[in-house]
């Protein structure tokens, strides 16, 4: 089944309410909360760069108060262990019989604050339930439930005591993007109400867990052509072959802007993928999943610079509407 026209101007028109009531909360950055928004309904995971005080909690919060879903906040340090995140089993001599007590991570929306600080054996602890969305203890499955969306934190200045994310986490993000500061006129709407020390607090819900997931499983049914298909795959294809790239966009990442060009183009109202969806999603959803060669690297190349080559060269495919 694909999805009617009707459905998309619905679609469209509760992605924009949702955008709306977060940004009551997060003032003056639209285009971050779309792209959070975009990530939570695509059910993947984002990754945001930024320094410390530019709202990364409070958007949290505020998405997590907008689904009617609950939030955690995780701070990674040095000395948190796997068990601190996922849970543990604990033997209950009352009842004779061991009882998992869950960790942060079971919840809608999970803010892993300042990630790269724990140590690898901890981060590796959300690699199942960043791409399964379930975890195992002393075998036993657990899930999280939909819709679930971990929101990851990293200093990109302090870097001392941090221990780098291998490839294969970064490549379960599916965007990289940065908050930033805001612009003058929003610091100004933020100072005026700065009384209020949780603005997320104050928000309703404009929508229900159960609705965001039948969004995710509407998504699902965008038309994507098979020329859409093989433009992305190109594009795939050219950053593993570029000579300054040592570690190209992998199969898990065309899938991943492929599922992120589906709510993209559901959230304007279009019930199919145009090659200018790709477009505008291939730097925060493929950026980070580049590893430049050393040389390149030092010669003051950037990731950016070569997306935006690729990006020049391999022709787009003619937009076209499918046919009813």
């Amino acid at each position: 089944m694909t999805m009617t026209p009707e459905q998309a101007t619905w679609f469209a028109g509760t992605f924009d309410r949702l955008v709306q009531n977060v940004g009551q909360a997060v003032l003056g950055k639209q285009e971050v909360i779309r792209l959070t928004l975009m990530a939570l309904i695509a059910e993947g995971h984002i990754l945001l760069e930024d320094a410390p005080g530019t709202g990364k909690t409070s958007l949290a919060k505020a998405i997590a108060a907008t689904v009617q879903g609950t939030h955690q906040r995780i701070q990674f340090t040095p000395d948190l262990l796997p068990s601190d995140v996922t849970g543990v089993t604990i033997y209950d001599q009352k009842a004779g019989a061991f009882e998992f007590h869950r960790g942060p991570i079971f919840a809608s929306i999970v803010l892993a604050d300042e990630i790269n600080r724990a140590s690898p054996k901890t981060q590796s602890a959300l690699l199942e339930v960043m791409e399964e969305s379930r975890i195992t203890v002393d075998g036993v499955v657990h899930e999280v439930g939909r819709p679930f969306l971990v929101i990851a934190t990293q200093n990109p200045i302090e870097q001392a005591g941090t221990y780098r994310l291998p490839e294969a986490q970064l490549d379960r993000f599916l965007i990289k993007t940065s908050i930033g500061y805001p612009d003058i006129a929003s610091v100004e709407q933020i100072l005026a109400g700065s009384a209020i020390r949780n603005p997320s607090a104050t928000l309703s819900a404009a929508i229900t867990t159960q609705a965001v997931a039948d969004m995710a499983d509407l998504a699902s049914t965008v038309h994507v052509d098979s020329a859409v298909l093989r433009y992305a795959a190109q594009l795939a294809e050219e950053t593993r072959n570029a000579p300054e790239v040592r570690l190209g966009v992998s199969v898990r990442g065309s899938m991943a802007i492929v599922r992120a060009a589906k709510v993209w183009a559901a959230a304007q109202g279009r019930p199919f993928v145009l090659p200018d969806d790709i477009k505008d999603l291939a730097a925060p959803v493929w950026l980070h999943r580049f590893v430049l060669d050393p040389e390149a690297e030092f010669s003051g190349t950037t990731s950016a610079q070569v997306l935006s080559r690729i990006l020049a060269d391999v022709a787009a495919p003619q937009s076209r509407q499918p046919v009813a």
